[in-house]
């Protein structure tokens, strides 16, 4: 007897079957979600690009106001450095005008560019709990198409009354392909989360950084002064 996947398929009860469709459908919402960030990703890097540099040049020269109206352009919102950066200048000046001191400004900036990069950093996390949520349920999933085959293999033993291994290879191999399935569904989430979250964190580097310049470059401008 041959056990190609066909096979394997054409033997499968309607409960693995129904599993097999489940984790299919993991799979895809999981690529999905993976090229859909790198997109978002790749979006905010190319952005962040182009802006970071025309930023870093007007607040070197005293451009504040022009630095916040470029940093805060509606082409330039999905840059998480203009963000961080439109963020610190708004409450910089904002503190200004409520007549703060300067030291009190610069806490109220840090404040600003800190709840930027945290809102930045929730909105590229977005679809990251459903691929953490794949990656540990799969298995299980697949672990239930597995029990699923074991009872198929057990009910050909009793309909057949035979103990051999024919009586029971179709539902066996059932039980293995669910399992294997599930297991694999939940290594391309895993990996996919993985890499993603290794990219936040490093966007998360780069929006600190620049807060730190945001401030250090209001710092010498008043020393300067």
């Amino acid at each position: 007897m041959e056990f190609g996947l066909v096979q394997m398929w054409q033997s499968m009860g309607s409960v693995a079957r129904g599993v097999a469709f489940i984790l299919m459908g993991l799979s895809i919402i999981s690529l999905y979600l993976f090229i859909e960030r790198l997109l978002t990703f790749r979006k905010a890097k190319a952005k962040s690009k182009l802006v970071a540099p025309k930023l870093a040049d007007m607040l070197k020269n005293g451009q504040i106001k022009e630095a916040f109206s470029l940093a805060s352009k509606k082409e330039n919102k999905g840059s998480h450095l203009a963000r961080v950066t439109a963020a610190g200048i708004q409450e910089f000046l904002e503190g200004k005008e409520f007549n703060l001191s300067f030291e009190e400004q610069i806490e109220t900036a840090q404040r600003g560019c800190a709840r930027a990069t945290l809102i930045f950093e929730q909105e590229l996390k977005r679809g990251l709990s459903i691929l953490a949520t794949v990656a540990t349920s799969a298995p299980f999933i697949g672990l239930f198409g597995t029990i699923a085959g074991i009872i198929n293999a057990f009910r050909a033993m009793s309909l057949t009354g035979s103990s051999g291994i024919g009586a029971v290879a179709a539902g066996i191999s059932e039980a293995l392909i669910t399992t294997a399935f599930g297991i694999g569904v939940a290594v391309i989430a895993l990996w996919c989360y993985n890499i993603l979250n290794a990219r936040i964190e490093i966007y998360g580097a780069e929006m600190s950084n620049t807060s730190s310049q945001v401030l250090d470059f209001f710092i010498r401008r008043q020393q300067t002064k």
